[in-house]
């Protein structure tokens, strides 16, 4: 039996982002310190010259933009080798027209291994993994697609923008946010933890302080 000791465990979401130094098509980085203060998306991919994948870096950088508006950088990765990233990026380029000026990583297998980005059961590439970690470096939104979906990144950055709204008013985010079908583009109040402020809830509510549809679900507009 394999020793505990020795095994890798795949990191959760509130841990820390793992501390590495990588090679990119910027060069060396080092994860997550290079990104102190700032948010950043790191998303894998399963190969280079790939057609879903194109197509997905294609729409991360046409979207580049918001995210860098959110203080959020991209981080690509997968276990080609860097020359295969850049003529990849060439070809991209010249044939969509598109320039992709975020870094990619060429893992050796080190960095798959350590973020638990290689699944047996679906090959031995790495899978559509996304890691969404904040300015203070912790992991806050882990996403994994099979290799047969392509990711939609409009959601990423309403996770992102959703994530930093919710840390900046203490408010939980509903469904679908800021386009919600039962509170439009309200935030949700945190429940009641206790007796007292159950009971004080419709009365904060008489003053306008939010909505309630029950003393445990409260709702705002910021």
């Amino acid at each position: 039996m394999e020793n505990s000791k020795d095994c890798v465990r795949m990191p959760l979401l509130g841990d820390d982002f793992p501390q590495m130094t990588v090679q990119t098509t910027h060069g060396l980085k080092n994860l997550p310190s290079d990104y102190s203060g700032k948010w950043f998306v790191l998303f894998s991919h399963p190969a280079d010259f790939t057609p879903v994948c194109t197509t997905e870096f294609v729409a991360f950088q046409t979207r580049y933009d918001k995210f860098k508006d959110l203080n959020c950088e991209l981080i690509g990765m997968s276990v080609d080798q860097v020359f295969s990233h850049i003529k990849w990026e060439e070809w991209i380029k010249e044939n969509l027209k598109v320039e992709i000026q975020f870094p990619i990583i060429a893992d050796t297998g080190a960095v798959a291994e350590k973020l638990g980005l290689i699944h047996p059961g679906k090959g031995t590439n790495t899978v559509r993994a996304v890691f969404v970690v904040d300015n203070k470096g912790k992991i806050r939104i882990i996403f994994y697609y099979p290799q047969e979906l392509g990711r939609n990144m409009d959601e990423i950055l309403r996770a992102v923008h959703a994530m930093q709204v919710s840390d900046k008013n203490g408010v939980a985010m509903p469904a679908q946010w800021p386009e919600g079908e039962l509170f439009d583009d309200h935030v949700i109040v945190s429940p009641a933890t206790n007796v007292k402020d159950a009971k004080e809830r419709f009365e904060r509510a008489k003053k306008g302080e939010f909505e309630c549809v029950d003393w445990w679900l409260c709702h705002k507009k910021l």
